[in-house]
């Protein structure tokens, strides 16, 4: 293992993590989207030198899974031969409609571009932890409210012309609202927030921030000359609130999307992971259609753009032929699973046949995330979920309302735990009121009561 494949650190091309299953790299294309060839000979190369499983995370990077350092090379080599340029430094991300989506308040990627610019000018890249992220959203189909960031910036318009309302950690719905201001200002508050940030270590996140930083931030702006910050002149624009620029705030990027003079189609990934042959074979597919990009979209799931509009439906039928998500009401897109066994070393549970059987057979009460981690660590969704499924010792514990961290407040053997799953919907089915969603009802039956039904045979 080198000295970058410790656990928390992002797995770039250059600095592989070692996973249950092997080396694991990530590529964030600086282009955001891919060819359908570039695609086509990254597959080949995870093939040939990984165990041939690709991702498409949460964030929207793609991910070669089972890697050993000798091939992990030979695949850098082959990257760097395919003329793909990678990101680096501190994720400053846009969305996947990025200049593309006739929706959009403003095309965040020039604003993107400048602040990371200067982030390295700053020379913060080396001082801020490997996670520190942050994000450039602006508005339209699909926004990034679902994603957390140290910093996050929403595109809002008024009388006179667009301004970024800057946001410190949180998603759309949890972070912390500081200032609407111009471009400039939005650059430069992003900035001196990571730089508070690296004062206090690699390990420290703008939540660590006191309030008292906050409000030194948002009253910096009105010292640096620029147009003033004016947080109560405009309405409350939180993206989980707001009007303009949030219309796909619950939207998953999978479907049909309308973009410039054509139709983007959005394809996810079942539990984020597809194996490289099926990924080849609908590129190839997507090439004789007439695609001329495939883009990464946060959410797991690959928006291919450029085909004429008639050709969508046949690219979609494809996809669901091969088993991927085709539609935005799939119930695995409820579901977070990690490869568990026998992919993972790690894993001590059959994740993925688990949740086929759950998805098959309780979709109707899946208005809620279910997530199935293979061991503790919870890479799948590192955030609580509704329910947990969690390999261990003892088998497959259930945790309600927490993490994969968490004690589990009941347990079955690791084999059975769909069924356990199957006894917990129908009692949500035979508990819940008219109009009552599974996720009320499971908060009104409580922990006890679930881990009890989970574990009865």
């Amino acid at each position: 293992m080198n000295a970058f494949s410790r656990r928390g650190a992002c797995p770039a091309l250059s600095a592989p993590m070692q996973t249950g299953d092997g080396l694991l790299v990530r590529l964030n294309p600086a282009a955001r989207g891919l060819t359908p060839k570039l695609l086509i000979s990254l597959a080949e190369s995870a093939l040939r030198h990984g165990n041939g499983i690709m991702e498409v995370t949460a964030r929207g990077s793609l991910q070669i899974r089972g890697l050993t350092a000798e091939s992990a090379e030979l695949l850098a080599a082959e990257v760097d031969a395919l003329g793909i340029a990678v990101r680096t430094g501190v994720p400053v991300e846009t969305g996947p409609l990025a200049g593309i989506d006739p929706r959009e308040i403003a095309d965040p990627r020039p604003l993107a571009e400048r602040i990371r610019v200067a982030i390295e000018d700053a020379g913060l890249t080396p001082r801020l932890g490997p996670k520190v992220s942050v994000v450039v959203d602006g508005g339209g189909q699909l926004t990034l409210d679902g994603v957390t960031a140290d910093v996050r910036l929403n595109a809002v318009q008024d009388d006179e012309g667009v301004l970024w309302t800057v946001f410190v950690a949180g998603d759309g719905q949890s972070a912390k609202q500081l200032a609407t201001v111009e471009d400039d200002a939005a650059r430069d508050i992003t900035v001196a927030a990571l730089r508070m940030v690296a004062e206090k270590g690699r390990d420290a996140h703008a939540r660590d921030l006191s309030e008292r930083q906050l409000a030194s931030l948002a009253g910096w702006l009105c010292l640096t000359g620029l147009r003033e910050a004016r947080p109560s002149v405009l309405p409350d624009i939180s993206p989980a609130r707001g009007e303009r620029g949030a219309v796909g705030r619950n939207r998953r990027p999978i479907g049909f999307f309308n973009v410039s003079h054509a139709t983007a189609l959005g394809i996810g990934l079942p539990y984020g992971s597809m194996p490289a042959d099926k990924i080849i074979a609908l590129a190839r597919h997507a090439l004789t259609l007439g695609t001329t990009e495939i883009r990464l979209a946060s959410g797991r799931a690959l928006l291919f753009v450029g085909q004429p509009d008639a050709a969508c439906t046949s690219l979609q039928a494809a996809a669901t032929t091969l088993g991927f998500v085709t539609s935005p009401s799939d119930p695995r897109t409820r579901i977070a699973a990690c490869p568990g066994t026998p992919a993972c070393a790690s894993g001590r549970i059959a994740t993925r046949d688990i949740a086929e059987t759950i998805a098959a057979e309780n979709a109707d009460i899946l208005d809620f995330t279910l997530h199935i981690s293979g061991c503790a660590k919870g890479c799948a969704h590192p955030g609580p979920a509704a329910l947990t499924i969690v390999g261990g010792e003892n088998g497959a514990g259930l945790v309600v309302n927490a993490t994969a961290k968490a004690l589990p407040a009941g347990y079955r053997p690791g084999y059975d735990a769909a069924r356990g799953i199957g006894r917990v919907a129908a009692a949500i089915r035979s508990a819940r009121s008219q109009g009552e969603t599974a996720a009320a009802c499971l908060t009104r039956l409580g922990p006890a009561a679930i881990a009890e039904t989970y574990q009865q045979e």
